[in-house]
């Protein structure tokens, strides 16, 4: 289908699924089909939504009987990775590591989608993350092991592979390689990494960079600043693995701080540590789908090109200067240039362009509600922002589209969305802390009661707001 989602009418999708329209309207009303909707009155279904499978048939006996073999394929430490990866090294290497280090992972409730097109952001480190164990190489040879992956990864810092071997370290080859251009390295490392949490939606990739790029600078005795370790983490991922990205998840790995919300204005970088006023009262909620595999990285570019797409369209219709594609972003395009030419652009570009401008207000009324301690309006605009993630940046797998409305119908929760696209991962949601029990029965019951067969998947976390990276 693509990106362009095309939707059928009840009765258009009882003809093609072969089911009574009364029955189908039941399914959607009692959310069985994914990504139905109500427009006006009227249901509307994806064109390439699967089918319900009725409860009464063989069929759907074996589909609750195969959900039962499902079992975690990426395994994750909730707690203790700091003694696992100083263990692991041991029995490893039996000598004890020279350092350890640790980087957190991030959440974003507002600004997702945007800061590639040099939209606003918000931001906290979160207090689990990646975990390494490290001793110094004099031979140059990186040898690094995850506790996550089976497979153990091996170069030398002079002579990394310049094509991705499609496994977990193609991060980090990426990192040796722009390290490298800037600095000569001399000295390798052997090295055990272990991620806290499930993998998916919490910048795992780039807190693993991130790890990494300060661990090989340190051995090499080369002191990076803030900055440069954020370019270089950026740079690794967008020029070895091909992706897309903002500085979104560098910038909040590296400059939070425990019980701050961290602002972002991406057009300059400027950035502000917003105090946690004492009267707000919240935890964080990490609800794991249990998707483990999603979008590509470049069907997600797709969005990305398409938002500045709109932003190179519109200056083009208002007969504005523009510079290469590549140098368009859609902060360049003021409202109401979009108001005066949105009739004449795609469906799809016009939600995305919907969704930049609505995310930067959400961002700007975010921090006025934090700053008051307003809890309740900040985690409504985090909802907002979900529910626009799905209708206007048109992310989102089944299973997180369903996760994310089951969270957000719960007592207790002030806001909840996707962690990362929604494909796959996780949705974050903040939480009364007098609700906590209740809020993650309730929300594994009627999760699981839909997918049975992410029983030995599904998982939830609480977590707390943490001091970014420690150069």
């Amino acid at each position: 289908m693509g990106l362009f989602m095309e939707y059928l009418s009840i009765h258009e999708m009882s003809k093609k699924w072969n089911i009574k329209e009364r029955k189908l309207t039941a399914f959607c009303r009692n959310n069985r089909v994914a990504g139905a909707r109500k427009n006006g009155k009227e249901w509307i279904i994806p064109s390439d939504a699967i089918k319900p499978l009725d409860k009464r048939t063989k069929e759907y006996v074996e589909y609750k009987f195969e959900t039962n073999k499902t079992t975690t394929t990426i395994a994750y430490s909730e707690s203790n990775s700091e003694e696992n990866v100083i263990s692991s090294f041991f029995n490893k290497y039996t000598v004890k590591p020279m350092y350890t280090a640790f980087t957190p992972y991030r959440i974003c409730p507002l600004g997702a989608h945007v800061d590639h097109n040099m939209g606003k952001i918000t931001g906290f480190a979160i207090d689990k993350g990646i975990h390494i164990a490290y001793s110094i190489k004099q031979n140059g040879i990186i040898e690094i092991e995850s506790l996550q992956f089976p497979k153990r990864a091996q170069w030398h810092v002079l002579n990394t592979p310049v094509v991705k071997e499609n496994d977990w370290a193609d991060p980090l080859r990426g990192a040796t390689i722009e390290l490298n251009n800037r600095y000569p390295l001399r000295y390798g490392m052997s090295a055990v990494i272990d991620g806290e949490l499930p993998i998916g939606g919490l910048s795992s990739s780039s807190a693993l960079v991130i790890t990494f790029i300060n661990a090989l600078a340190f051995i090499n005795n080369i002191k990076l600043s803030e900055e440069e370790l954020m370019e270089i983490s950026e740079l690794s991922e967008r020029k070895y693995l091909g992706i897309e990205n903002g500085k979104l998840n560098q910038m909040c790995e590296i400059y939070s701080k425990k019980d701050k919300l961290l602002y972002v204005d991406m057009i300059d970088n400027y950035y502000e540590l917003i105090d946690t006023p004492e009267n707000m009262k919240y935890v964080i909620g990490i609800f794991f789908s249990g998707i483990e595999k999603g979008i590509s990285s470049e069907q997600y570019n797709k969005r990305t090109d398409e938002l500045r797409g709109t932003a190179y369209l519109l200056k083009a219709f208002n007969k504005n200067e523009y510079d290469r594609f590549k140098n368009t972003n859609m902060r360049d395009v003021p409202y109401e240039i979009y108001l005066k030419y949105k009739n004449k652009l795609p469906i799809a570009y016009q939600k995305r362009a919907e969704h930049f401008y609505s995310e930067n207000t959400r961002v700007e009324k975010g921090i006025v509600f934090y700053k008051k301690g307003d809890i309740e309006s900040f985690g409504k605009l985090v909802t907002e922002s979900g529910e626009s993630s799905i209708n206007n940046w048109e992310t989102g797998s089944k299973e997180m589209i369903d996760l994310f409305n089951i969270i957000k119908s719960c007592e207790g929760v002030y806001g909840t969305r996707f962690s990362g696209s929604g494909f796959k991962g996780s949705c974050i949601a903040f939480l009364n802390p007098k609700f906590v029990d209740e809020v993650l029965k309730k929300v594994e019951d009627a999760y699981l009661e839909k997918y049975p067969k992410m029983k030995e998947k599904y998982s939830a976390h609480i977590c707390n707001t943490a001091d970014g990276i420690k150069l």
